[in-house]
Parts: structure tokens; C-alpha cells; sequence
């Protein structure tokens, strides 16, 4: 079977919205100082225009797979652009902090919405063996708006407003709420949706919410140590006592049945790790270069969205290689040469060579793209049609929570390298970079569990090599 267009078009338009989302969710933090001033505020507690925003996102992304079955597709999806769009005019508009802030929640409710609704039209309209294909146009512009969200924001801090970080999404969205109305059909209705599960809304949701919020506390220069604590411990209560509800509620919010799929299960608990080393990436590096090289903006930047490229330059290739070599294969050299590259990363030094680590860079974005177009496909490859929404709810939440945790675990990274004894800044980057590289070869370990034909039925051998017999029975 052939993508037709009206499935690549929907599929380019989630990616758009969905590069979007993420773009939001850290642009803003280049432009704190200029916000500040605008707000007469202090530039630090302009740290909760993110927060919030991840805040909302985390909170609201498990409700998604039950609004679709109530709304369905389309009225949720036209919804959430509406709504994303207009709270973009009024984060551009506001006059003080708690009002700006209380505008990124309702952006947030609807980024909740709008891309988790989006992957499931793609995913369920897709027939098994293009699954591949489409699903990489969704994934990648995700991966890129983290890569080129710094240098972006500096640009139209500098050259424009800070009320041009939320005004550019407002063309984007008249665009997006276009190409939606034309095509997004009337369906994904359930005719007798399940009742919400109000015990699982309460405790995934409060649990999601304290923890991105510890995570923030966290990322702090200051964490206060009794608050932090007590958001960390309630949190993992909650998220506990979630997961002993979902599994035995007959109607779940989030239904972690999908994780008896074997390719899902190792595609999630591997994919967040994978995603907190994605995350943490562009936060460390134009750290690294700033303040220990001591470059400027616009080099580390340029240097940075070398990520870019190699994100976009493996993009034809990635299907291609995934056919000839299979998703485990492809999946276990992407995650270690991804660490081995950030362990080198974190041994350069000003007097490194420039090409060199652009290459490393580059080398970066080529394999964090592969890697992460296998963890959000074969997931997919095995999962009944039935499932198909329940799954790709619990992908999103579990992706959201890693990219709202990413920056964190990289503020953690780099305390724990400024404990070793005699340490300096340059070793506490250093050691920082070789935990990050650790948790990315847990990845790789992880994919080693991963069967070798995982993902086969949606793959598409070369002419002459005979398809792997079904293994399944």
C-alpha cells in the first residue's frame, strides 16, 4: 500500500504542531532577562512560564486518549490548535507575570490535546507496512525544536520583542486549523465511550504534575532541600498508587495492559531513557561552550545546531536503513555510538579543534534522530488496532514526562561532578556527560532485550531478500 496525500499532508501537519509544542517549551527561557524587565519582575521567576507550561502538558496528556473517545478526532484536534493559538495572543499580550503565566497553562492545556490527538490519527490511518514512513515525519521536528530553540529565541530577543516568542505560533496555528478543517474527518468516535476513570485522573495526574514540578525545583541554582523533597517523595507515592489503580480498573485513564506488547514495553522503558539524554543534550552543550569555552551566543548556537543537521541529513536514510537492517540492529548502534559521542563531547576542551566537534555534534544529531524514529515505530509494529489509541496516550505522557525531567537530570549530572574530590567546572562537565553517555548505553542494554525480527511486519525487505517468517505462533 502507498501513502496517499491526504496521509502524508496530516502527517506533516501533526509534525508542524508538534514541533511547535515542543519549540514553545523552551524558547522562552532564552528570553527570562527581557521578560523580566518587560514584567518588573526578577529574571528568575520568570522560570515559571516554562514550568507551568510543562506543568500543564504533563497533567493533561493522559486525559487525551479519553476526550478523542468522547469528542472525537477531529473536535478535540480543531479544538486544541484553537486553543493553543489563542493563548499564544495571550501570552504575547500579557502585562504581568501571574497573567502570562496563567496564559502558558492554557497553552499547555492545549499542546496537551493537540499532539498526543495528532499521532493517533497518523498511526491509526496508517496500514502496517508504511507505519515506518509516517511516523518518521512526525517524529524528527519534534527532536529539533529543543537543537535550534536557543538560538532562535536569541535571535528574536535581539533583533525583535520577547512578545515575538508567542506571536510567530499564531500564523502557524491560522495555517494549522486550515489544513485540519480540510483534513481531519469526522472519526475516532467511540458510539459508548468508557466513564472517565476519576481515581486514575487524580493520582497519574497530580502524580505527573509533582513530579515535573520537583524536576524544576531541582534545575534551580538554589533547590530548596525540605520543598524539593517532599514534591519528589509525594509524587512517587502517587505515581505508585496510579500504577497499582491502572492495572486493575476495568476502564484505566492510562492502560499499561499495552505494556504486554513486548516491542512497547522495551520501546518505553528504553525511549525515556533515550529521550532524557535527547533533552539534556542542548541544555549542557551551549553551557559547555559558553562558560567553560568561552564562546559567544551565536558560535555556541551555530556550533549546537549541528544537532540539526545531522537530524535532517539521516532523515532519507533512516527508512531505508531500518529495511535493510531492522530495527533492533539499527536501534542498538544508534544508542551506543550516541554514547559514545557524548562521552567524547565531554572530554573536549577550548583548544579541540572547531571541526572536530561539530563532527561530534553532527555525529549526535545523526544517531538521537535514527534512535528515536525506532523507539516511536516499533512500538507500534505489534499493537492490536484495538490498542493502537491506548498506547500512543501512554507514548506521549511517558515522552513528555522524559523531556520535562531532561534538564534535571543534566542539573544533577553536573552537581554530582562538582562533588568529585579536587574537581573544577571543566571536570564537573566532564563527568556530567560521561553519566549522560551512561544512561544511553541502559538504552542500549535495554534494546539487547528486544527480539531480532521486532518490528519486521512493518518493514520492508529489499528486493530479493525473503521477509522473516512470522515467529509470532
Amino acid at each position: 500500500m502507498v501513502i496517499d496525500a491526504r496521509q502524508r499532508n496530516t502527517a506533516l501537519l501533526v509534525s508542524g504542531c508538534f514541533f511547535m509544542e515542543m519549540l514553545d517549551g523552551t524558547i522562552v527561557t532564552t528570553a527570562s532577562p527581557q521578560i523580566g524587565r518587560s514584567l518588573h519582575v526578577p529574571a528568575a521567576e520568570v522560570g515559571l512560564v516554562v514550568t507551568a507550561y510543562l506543568l500543564t502538558l504533563a497533567v493533561l496528556i493522559p486525559l487525551s486518549g479519553w476526550l478523542t473517545r468522547r469528542f472525537g478526532n477531529r473536535v478535540i484536534f480543531l479544538t486544541a490548535i484553537v486553543v493553543f493559538t489563542l493563548a499564544s495572543i495571550g501570552c504575547a499580550s500579557s502585562g504581568s507575570l501571574p497573567e502570562l503565566v496563567a496564559m502558558r497553562v492554557l497553552q499547555g492545556a492545549g499542546g496537551a490535546m493537540m499532539v498526543p490527538v495528532g499521532r493517533t490519527m497518523v498511526v491509526s490511518m496508517a496500514a502496517k507496512e508504511d507505519l515506518l514512513r509516517i511516523t518518521s515525519f512526525v517524529v524528527w521536528p519534534g527532536l529539533l525544536a529543543p537543537v535550534i530553540a536557543p538560538l532562535a529565541g536569541g535571535l528574536i530577543t535581539t533583533y525583535a520583542s520577547w512578545h515575538w516568542l508567542f506571536l510567530i505560533n499564531v500564523p502557524l496555528g491560522v495555517v494549522a486549523f486550515i489544513a485540519a478543517w480540510r483534513l481531519v474527518g469526522h472519526s475516532g468516535r467511540a458510539d459508548a465511550p468508557p466513564p472517565l476513570d476519576w481515581a486514575g485522573v487524580v493520582l497519574t495526574c497530580a502524580g505527573l504534575g509533582g513530579l515535573t514540578y520537583a524536576a524544576h525545583l531541582v534545575s534551580l541554582p538554589a533547590p530548596p532541600p525540605v520543598q524539593t523533597a517532599v514534591f519528589a517523595v509525594a509524587s512517587a507515592g502517587l505515581l505508585a498508587g496510579s500504577v497499582w489503580h491502572l492495572r486493575r480498573t476495568p476502564h484505566p485513564l492510562l492502560n499499561l495492559r499495552t505494556l504486554r506488547v513486548d516491542t512497547f514495553r522495551v520501546s518505553q522503558a528504553g525511549g525515556s531513557l533515550y529521550w532524557l539524554v535527547c533533552g539534556a543534550m542542548p541544555f549542557l552543550l551551549p553551557l559547555l561552550f559558553q562558560t567553560q569555552f568561552g564562546w559567544s551566543p551565536v558560535k555556541s548556537g551555530a556550533v549546537t545546531a549541528f544537532i540539526f543537521v545531522g537530524n535532517v541529513g539521516i532523515k532519507p536514510a533512516t527508512t531505508p536503513l531500518i529495511n535493510r537492517f531492522g530495527f533492533r540492529s539499527l536501534l542498538l548502534v544508534s544508542t551506543v555510538i550516541t554514547a559514545v559521542v557524548i562521552a567524547a563531547l565531554g572530554f573536549t576542551t577550548a583548544a579541540t579543534p572547531l571541526p572536530v566537534i561539530a563532527a561530534l555534534t553532527l555525529v549526535s544529531g545523526v544517531t538521537r534522530s535514527s534512535g528515536m524514529t525506532v523507539y516511536s515505530t516499533v512500538g507500534y509494529a505489534d499493537m492490536p488496532p484495538e490498542l493502537v489509541r491506548d498506547a500512543n496516550t501512554l507514548l506521549a505522557t511517558s515522552t513528555q514526562l522524559a523531556a520535562g525531567l531532561s534538564i534535571a537530570v543534566a542539573t544533577v549530572a553536573l552537581r554530582i561532578g562538582s562533588l568529585f574530590p579536587g574537581a573544577d567546572s571543566r571536570t564537573a562537565y566532564t563527568v556530567a556527560f560521561c553519566l549522560l553517555a551512561l544512561i544511553a548505553l541502559i538504552a542500549a542494554a535495554e534494546a539487547l532485550l528486544m527480539r531480532r525480527e521486532a518490528g519486521d511486519s512493518v518493514r520492508r525487505p529489499r528486493a530479493g531478500v525473503p521477509a522473516r517468517a512470522d515467529r509470532s505462533g
